[in-house]
């Protein structure tokens, strides 16, 4: 009976409060009390209590009691965070305060004209309020900041108290060293503090409110210029915030730390809660949200400035030169190898919990969360230099790559997962731009993780490889502008792949043959770029890797007839035509691709249910945009090739003759189309504007890299043959026996350098991934719905 008075007493204070045509008076503390003292309603109960007609309704029609109530309900926050909450009266207060304002911050972001409030040092339109003689001066965000910090290290709310008797004065509060008190073991912390689920739930409830504060860069339109620092976070993130380093390691440490499996009980998470995944989900949510790269690239400059063998610990305090960003400066500068095994360890666990199969259905807990956590592995990489060689250095970036590869393949046929998609892609593009990485993947696959994807016995580069395939030949057509960088991932490993299996053979030479054929070429500016990426995969395991491969070599034999097509391309305008009349079919052709049984136990990529909402994304930066070309030299290092200045591609032949066939090869496109433009297999031409013609197929036909390929056919087709008559050989094992054997030592062109395109941030990558992110996050918190039906202006919300 109680809980309903309260919720009653609750609504009547809300009704009051959006009748009052007058202002209420700041010290009038019977009437403001009403909201946080006497009630106990949950987040919930505040969510559906204060409804948003009736938040918009004060705001548009009695702005100084909205202004009032948010600088009375701040001001309990920081007396709350000053006395140390002693007793449970004043730290219901705390929470009472923390669900309001959760629920209040998104409508005080979606109106321009309010947007600066909290950041006025007299609040807003309140200006009779009064203020702390400590805060003089301070603006109302920076006190809320602060005193939600404070309260995040608060003993018996948030943490252990060290005290064994009476509870800590306000002296003990201020003197508090935080550092004492992370709340995990991990990073630069070796005691893991007892399990406590009410700091677990109270250290939520002030993050989601951390969370609703950052997010006001939500309601600001998405631009290419990203000199726009978020206020919130550049103020939380700096030395003014002195519990940034121990909060810093606090949220890093409890998501790393997670185990969601927990004891292995079978079941276990349908009889008990687990309040400490939701505390999981929202620190990994605040760090991928505050580490952003900073205005213009001084930062990314300083972070790639440190030398990873002379960086300090996190532990130690900030250095000037560094990033401001506290977080990002804590991350870069990680450099112990228990520390890095820690974060990769911790990360790898929790991507790989959805895979784990067990023989009792549904017995084991399954995460919902690795989106935010591939996101945070890309931070990572990005910004810690020595994370990304300790991933590389041994074969636990495998331990990464498979669930990669497992969400990309899942995903593939659901356009409400197009980030996940891109987010995935992009790490493997990261990722292949170090040698070791390809390297590595010369490792057997010997895991069966049921995917959806034939059955095959190889290595990790051949499962990429089909699932690559899988994706191009099966996936949604949104994924399309994803086919360069997939493509640009397989020529990055290439130079180092040992031994490519049948299957995966086969999978390429397919691609090969789909994309090479005349309409396809004809029918977009971009197409014929692919078949460059897919000649160059070619090459670069002839070259380098001739030996072991014997499966492409017997592969690209029999499809001989692929690459004499291409040589001998018809660029006359009649056939050109001709071509495109033929073009009847929106796809890639399943034919010649023999798709074996799936592994067992996989269920098919299954498109989104109707109705599913789902984040748009900004545009999907150009290959050549996100990359730069480094060759590798004699002893392995790699050296920046100059980004030529080449004309885009145009129907003109004259700015494609301009481009040299390096620059070709580089596939230097006009990215000014607009996405469904850039569509590549649509059943009409590409932009109205532009069609293919003569000039335009012979500047880049002349430059086609078949060189190689032609001579290794030359040599060997003769020999296959003559083998084949003289033994009366119908069996492939004989020939693949004759190709293991074969050499072309001195019988091919001089090997080409090896190009390897590495991926480089930029400002449009940056929108893009400010964009994903907080997509993301509107998406995934629903209970309660935080920014639900606000005006969001960063990306729009759409139902499949």
């Amino acid at each position: 009976m109680g809980n309903a008075d309260s919720k009653l007493h609750f609504r009547k204070a809300v009704v009051q409060l959006t009748t009052k045509t007058q202002p209420v008076e700041a010290s009038d503390d019977v009437f403001w009390d009403q909201f946080w003292v006497d009630s106990s309603t949950t987040v919930q109960d505040v969510f559906a209590l204060v409804p948003a007609a009736e938040i918009r309704a004060v705001r548009e029609e009695s702005p100084s009691n909205l202004a009032t109530l948010c600088y009375k309900a701040v001001e309990r926050l920081v007396r709350g965070a000053d006395s140390g909450c002693p007793s449970e009266k004043e730290r219901q207060t705390v929470l009472n305060c923390t669900r309001l304002l959760t629920r209040i911050l998104p409508y005080i972001f979606e109106d321009a004209d309010w947007r600066g409030f909290f950041w006025s040092t007299i609040p807003g339109r309140a200006g009779h309020l009064d203020r702390d003689a400590d805060d003089e001066g301070r603006p109302l965000a920076e006190s809320l900041l602060l005193a939600i910090a404070d309260l995040l290290f608060c003993p018996d709310f948030t943490i252990q108290s060290h005290k064994k008797s009476s509870p800590d004065t306000a002296d003990d509060i201020r003197a508090i060293d935080s550092c004492e008190y992370i709340w995990e073991a991990g990073v630069g912390f070796a005691q893991a503090p007892p399990l406590n689920y009410v700091h677990d739930l109270n250290r939520t409830e002030l993050l989601k409110l951390l969370l609703t504060c950052f997010s006001e860069a939500m309601y600001l339109p998405p631009s290419a210029e990203n000199k726009v620092l978020n206020p919130w976070i550049s103020f939380f993130c700096s030395t003014d915030n002195r519990h940034a380093l121990p909060l810093f390691t606090s949220l890093l440490n409890v998501v790393c730390a997670y185990d969601p499996v927990g004891y292995g009980i079978p079941y276990n998470h349908l009889l008990f809660s687990d309040y400490r995944e939701q505390l999981v989900e929202q620190a990994v949510q605040i760090l991928i949200v505050t580490l952003e790269h900073e205005a213009g690239s001084a930062a990314s400059a300083a972070l790639q400035a440190l030398d990873p063998s002379t960086c300090p610990s996190a532990e130690e305090e900030h250095e000037p030169g560094g990033p401001d960003n506290l977080f990002v400066n804590y991350l870069s500068r990680i450099h112990r190898e228990e520390d890095l095994s820690f974060v990769l360890k911790g990360l790898a666990r929790l991507l790989n919990n959805p895979l784990i199969q067990t023989y009792l259905p549904r017995s084991t807990k399954k995460i919902q969360f690795h989106q935010e956590l591939l996101i945070l592995f890309w931070k990572f990489c990005d910004f810690n230099k020595k994370f990304l060689f300790f991933v590389l250095k041994s074969s636990d970036v495998l331990d990464m790559l498979i669930p990669i590869l497992f969400y990309l393949n899942d995903a593939r046929a659901d356009q409400s997962r197009l980030g996940l998609m891109h987010i995935g892609v992009f790490i493997l593009l990261l990722l292949s731009g170090e040698r070791n990485f390809g390297v590595r993947l010369n490792k057997p696959y010997a895991l069966r993780v049921p995917m959806d994807i034939p059955v095959f016995t190889g290595t990790h580069a051949d499962l990429l490889i089909v699932i690559f395939h899988k994706i191009i030949s099966s996936g949604h057509q949104r994924l399309q502008p994803l086919f360069d960088c997939l493509l640009t991932i397989i020529v990055n490993i290439s130079p180092y792949l040992k031994s490519l299996s049948m299957v995966a053979a086969n999978k390429l030479l397919h691609l090969l043959e789909a994309f090479s054929t005349p309409w396809f070429l004809f029918s977009s500016l971009q197409n014929h770029h692919l078949v460059f990426f897919l000649l160059e995969v070619c090459n670069n395991i002839i070259q380098y890797q001739f030996d072991g491969n014997f499966n492409l070599v017997y592969a690209i034999i029999r499809k001989r007839n692929v690459f004499h097509q291409l040589a001998n391309l018809p660029s006359d305008t009649a056939s050109i035509q001709r071509a495109l009349q033929k073009k009847k079919r929106t796809g890639i052709s399943r034919t010649n691709s023999v798709e074996n049984e799936s592994m067992e136990g996989s269920r098919p990529a299954v498109p989104a249910e109707p109705g599913t909402l789902k984040a748009s994304l900004e545009a999907t930066p150009g290959i050549d945009k996100i990359t730069e070309k480094s060759q590798v030299s004699q002893d392995g290092t790699m050296i920046t090739v100059p980004h030529l200045d080449s004309p885009h591609t145009s129907k003109s032949s004259s700015a494609a003759r301009a481009s040299d066939s390096e620059s070709e090869r580089d596939h230097e496109v006009n990215r000014t189309q607009s996405e469904p433009a850039r569509s590549r297999l649509s059943s009409v031409s590409s932009t109205a504007a532009w069609s293919a013609n003569s000039d335009w197929v012979s500047s880049w036909k002349a430059k086609l890299p078949l060189q190689t390929i032609m001579r290794l056919l030359q040599v060997l087709v003769p020999q296959v043959e003559k083998i084949c008559i003289d033994k009366g050989l119908t069996d492939e094992s004989e020939i693949l026996k004759f190709l293991q054997h074969g050499t072309l030592v001195g019988l091919l062109p001089v090997p080409h350098p090896i190009l390897i395109r590495k991926y480089q941030a930029n400002a449009g990558t940056a929108m893009w991934f400010r964009t994903y992110i907080w997509g993301v996050i509107y998406l995934r918190n629903v209970d309660p719905p935080i920014w639900y039906d606000t005006d969001i202006r960063l990306f729009e919300i759409q139902r499949i």
